[in-house]
């Protein structure tokens, strides 16, 4: 019985590092967005001043 528990509690610890690694990899990848975003817009409004 108490080996079931802690059985569980490992794979529960194991899917949450596996849904950080993914939380992380989005968080980065619309950080990537708005900051490309943010560069093509500001390169061509220097190019247009």
């Amino acid at each position: 019985m108490v080996t079931e528990k802690s059985n569980v509690k490992k794979e529960v610890e194991q899917d949450e590092k596996y849904s950080l690694k993914g939380t992380m990899f989005s968080v980065g990848v619309v950080a990537a967005v708005i900051i490309a975003t943010y560069l093509v817009l500001f390169v061509l409004y220097m190019i247009r001043v």
